[in-house]
């Protein structure tokens, strides 16, 4: 069976000055550099756990 893959776009809308280490790791991993930078990335586990370490600096929507 061939399933459509799900995207979501991710937009970082905060900036990571006094984040913890493994929140800017996050960022790093769903491929956001700077605030206002829009990414579309798969919804899988792995980035949904990435999103949940920063959720407070990003902003998701169904692409």
């Amino acid at each position: 069976m061939m399933t459509e893959e799900k995207f979501i776009t991710v937009k970082q809308i905060k900036s990571l000055v006094g984040s913890k280490r493994n929140q800017r790791l996050s960022l790093k991993g769903l491929g956001l550099k700077k605030i206002n930078h829009e990414v579309k990335i798969k919804n899988t586990k792995e980035n949904l756990g990435m999103i949940n370490k920063c959720r407070h600096l990003v902003e998701v929507n169904e692409a």
